[in-house]
């Protein structure tokens, strides 16, 4: 079978034989694979005149509804997928972790571009700048979709998630994307890729797949493309330097090369919980994928006074570690993905050998369960001890399979030091019950890795372990792991956005952004705000409401009724001896209170419910006789697609009889659309 690639809205194939993919298991050919005659400048050009328009039309949260239907599609038919995926030499909880984690991770970035992104096509970046004294110039950060295409390069690793992590938040943000998957493992990408398509659910060039060679991809990129790039540092080096990059301004993340850490901690001996867990989780990350993760532990730091005992427990665990098959359920390991890969890590752990003593592995004629050991590209778990860890090559060698160096450690000051020898790294990991340990290794090495795990006891349970990038995180590292970030949440989403920043008047910022800002018209009417339905608001819609004097004796009643009874409130000489108060004042809450109670209409309507508010300030001392007067205004609009319901905030300004603002804030309701 030829893998095929699908451009400009139709399945290529390439007219020559292309180069064969074998099963990591057999060494039978599973695909051959070819770009070969693929034109790259059409492919970004469908992207961007066709697949741009169509997402950069749609809200935040419809493209998140596309995700979720996406997610949702894929998860029926993820069975499909696993027979293809135990070809890559991964066992049945390493495909779940491919295929089902890279679905998981569409559903979590529907569920935050429905929750945490606006109704609208670009999102604000923060609140509004004031940059003139009489209010009638502000500026405002927007971000933006860039008009271009993400091109998404994948290694061979994770041939599902892969590609997932990276296309939901680029598809969230707006952008089209060309999927890159690395040669090794593209058949399992393509019959994924080919679910998405046959899905129907994605707009006209929102996707596309490159099977084979980039070719001159790189050659058409421009400064609104966007290249986020998954692989060693060698590659990313070199595309770095390539004149998109360096001339042209192509947008360029990467996630490379990691010789991450994990820590035990001096209180964690044998038998307690945390060096149980240490143990299992060094074990877990040096045979899940058969150690070929990104985020896989490299290096464990164990203190000197524990190495034997931690040797002793690592050894034994791995001892136990069935490897071969990958579909037969006993087995624990499956292959490396490629007999190539097995040679590369094999020159990597002679490397390492020259600084460090192997303790377990390395070797050949070990046991394998089924499978083919001459054609299939096993290798045991491996391990080694550095007895002079400063001048170890474990920090700077990756072995990029079942391989991790021990390493001793005799203060919490000198492992800091360590873990920072490797140059930069997408995580470490710490187990410990001192908190004390954990932070000041927090401290000396968080400049230094994209994510730190802490585990004990108290969070073992619901911990999601070392090696597992989640969607809400960052997932990306510093230095020598690529400086890139991806995921992380809505930060993934701003990747691929451009931040522009806008100046002019209030009235004209408020229009072009949808959002109301202090100094824009306020729109007074015979229609209290609160009458209307959803559609019906506009932005500036405005009630002002009263003036009501605030007296002693509603001071002391709310303190009657809260309990609340801060001297402050209560105490006219201590509270006049504060240098803010200078008497007695009202409670902050009950001019809250007392300014919901002069701009809310009571009777049942639109409004549905109040759900918080946000951004609470109390400015000025509200003292016995002052007027307070509360104005409303309706500050940003958001229909939520499905619903009967949409969401209002509405700005709130509490001011004084002489026009002082005592206090400031932005409500959140619930309205209702027109029946």
């Amino acid at each position: 079978m030829l893998l095929e690639s699908y451009a400009a809205g139709s399945w290529y194939r390439a007219p020559d034989e292309g180069q064969p993919l074998l099963d990591a298991t057999t060494g039978e050919e599973v695909a051959r694979i070819s770009s070969t005659g693929l034109d790259m400048g059409a492919m970004l050009e469908h992207g961007r005149q066709v697949g741009g328009p169509a997402l950069r039309a749609m809200t935040f949260p419809e493209r998140a509804g596309l995700l979720r239907s996406l997610a949702a599609y894929l998860n029926d038919r993820r069975q499909e997928l696993y027979p293809l995926s135990t070809r890559t030499g991964a066992t049945r909880s390493d495909s779940a972790l491919d295929i089902d984690g890279g679905i998981g991770t569409l559903f979590v970035y529907s569920s935050k571009g429905r929750r945490e992104l606006p109704d609208a096509t670009f999102c604000l970046d923060g609140p509004p700048e004031a940059l003139g004294r009489r209010g009638t110039f502000a500026g405002q950060h927007i971000w933006v979709p860039r008009q271009g295409v993400a091109v998404l390069i994948n290694a061979f690793n994770f041939p599902v998630w892969g590609m997932l992590e990276k296309l939901a938040p680029a598809l969230l943000a707006g952008v089209p994307c060309v999927v890159k998957p690395a040669s090794q493992t593209a058949y399992l990408t393509e019959a994924a890729f080919r679910l998405m398509v046959g899905s129907g659910l994605l707009p006209e060039g929102a996707v596309q797949l490159l099977c084979g060679s980039v070719g001159d991809l790189f050659s058409h990129l421009g400064g609104q493309d966007v290249v986020a790039f998954t692989g060693s540092a060698t590659t990313a080096a070199k595309l770095r330097s390539d004149p998109a990059v360096t001339e042209r301004s192509t947008r360029f993340t990467a996630e490379a090369d990691s010789l991450n850490a994990s820590i035990l901690g001096p209180d964690a001996t044998p038998g307690t919980p945390e060096f149980d867990l240490y143990v299992a989780e060094v074990v877990q990350e040096m045979t899940i994928k058969a150690g070929q993760r990104c985020t896989a532990i490299r290096r464990a730091f164990v203190p000197r006074h524990l190495l034997d005992p931690a040797l002793e427990a690592l050894s034994g665990s791995l001892r136990a570690v069935a490897v071969g098959d990958p579909a037969d359920p006993e087995v624990g390991m499956g292959p490396l993905a490629s007999l190539g890969q097995r040679e590369e890590v094999r020159r990597s752990v002679a490397a390492l050998a020259g600084s460090s003593r192997l303790v377990l592995g390395g070797g050949e004629g070990f046991p394998v369960r089924g499978g083919d050991a001459g054609r299939g590209a096993f290798l045991p778990p491996t391990l080694l001890v550095a007895d002079d860890p400063l001048h170890s090559d474990a920090h700077d060698v990756e072995a990029f399979g079942p391989v991790s160096t021990v390493l001793p450690y005799d203060s919490a000051a000198q492992v800091a030091d360590l873990a920072r020898l490797g140059r930069g790294s997408l995580v470490a990991s710490v187990f410990t019950a001192d908190d004390d340990f954990a932070r000041e290794v927090v401290v000396g090495t968080a400049a230094h890795h994209g994510r730190i795990l802490i585990v004990n006891r108290d969070c073992a349970s619901e911990s999601t372990g070392h090696g597992s990038p989640l969607p809400h995180l960052v997932h990306g590292g510093p230095g020598r792991a690529g400086g890139g970030e991806e995921l992380g949440g809505v930060r993934g989403v701003f990747h691929y956005m451009q931040r522009t920043a806008l100046q002019g008047s209030p009235a004209t910022l408020s229009a072009v952004t949808g959002r109301w800002i202090r100094g824009a018209p306020r729109l007074q009417g015979d229609v209290h705000p609160f009458r209307k339905h959803l559609e019906e608001l506009r932005i500036g819609d405005t009630v002002v409401a009263g003036p009501r004097t605030v007296t002693l004796e509603d001071i002391e009643a709310f303190a009657d009724l809260t309990g609340d009874r801060f001297y402050a409130h209560m105490d006219e000489e201590a509270a006049r001896a504060h240098p803010f108060f200078g008497g007695r004042v009202a409670h902050g809450y009950f001019i809250v209170s007392l300014a919901a109670g002069l701009f809310v209409d009571p009777a049942p309507g639109p409004v549905l419910a109040n759900y918080g508010l946000e951004g609470l300030r109390f400015t000025t001392p509200v003292h016995p006789g002052d007027a307070l007067t509360a104005t409303l205004t309706c500050k940003q609009i958001s229909s939520r697609p499905g619903q009967d319901w949409g969401e209002v905030r509405w700005d709130v300004d509490v001011t004084n009889q002489e026009g002082a603002s005592v206090a400031s804030y932005d409500i959140l309701t619930l309205v209702a659309k027109r029946p």
